[in-house]
């Protein structure tokens, strides 16, 4: 069952990559007490996601944070060494925080799974952006296509804080 709107984020745990490797993030305590948007892909390096999702809220990060949120999360079934050379291609370090999700299992609790195995690629997160206050989710978007960011984009966002 997808997570909706006014419901609290589930507890688990994810992989932050960092300069220095990966950092285990409780998700109770990344979500605590904060305003942060989060938003899924199915995978680093992947074209919509690259040259895209991404880049929007690259682009618009001072504008969003001035809105009011603290942080800007990207969440992906990629392991944290993908996250973070994605990170560092992009040039997005600086910006966005890369959370990996590497088995899958936090994507499956959020019931934002999407099976991509016809195009090779096994489950991944379905692409979605959501507002999240102090762990509970306040704006959720999920898209209808994986290789489209309209609804789930950084100008959807923009609108809804």
């Amino acid at each position: 069952m997808t997570i909706s709107v006014g419901e609290r984020l589930p507890e688990g745990s994810l992989k932050k990559a960092t300069p220095e490797g990966a950092e285990d993030v409780q998700v109770k305590d990344f979500f605590a007490g904060r305003k942060v948007v989060l938003f899924g892909v199915p995978g680093a390096f992947t074209p919509t996601c690259s040259s895209n999702h991404l880049p929007g809220f690259v682009e618009n990060n001072d504008t969003i944070r001035e809105r009011g949120v603290d942080e800007i999360a990207v969440l992906s079934v990629n392991d944290h060494h993908v996250m973070g050379a994605w990170a560092r291609f992009t040039g997005a370090e600086d910006h966005i925080t890369f959370l990996a999700d590497g088995n899958g299992e936090y994507i499956k609790k959020l019931g934002l799974e999407a099976d991509l195995s016809v195009a090779g690629l096994g489950v991944r997160s379905s692409r979605f952006s959501m507002v999240v206050e102090d762990g509970v989710v306040k704006k959720l978007n999920v898209e209808d296509s994986p290789g489209k960011a309209e609804k789930s984009g950084a100008a959807k966002i923009l609108e809804q804080i």
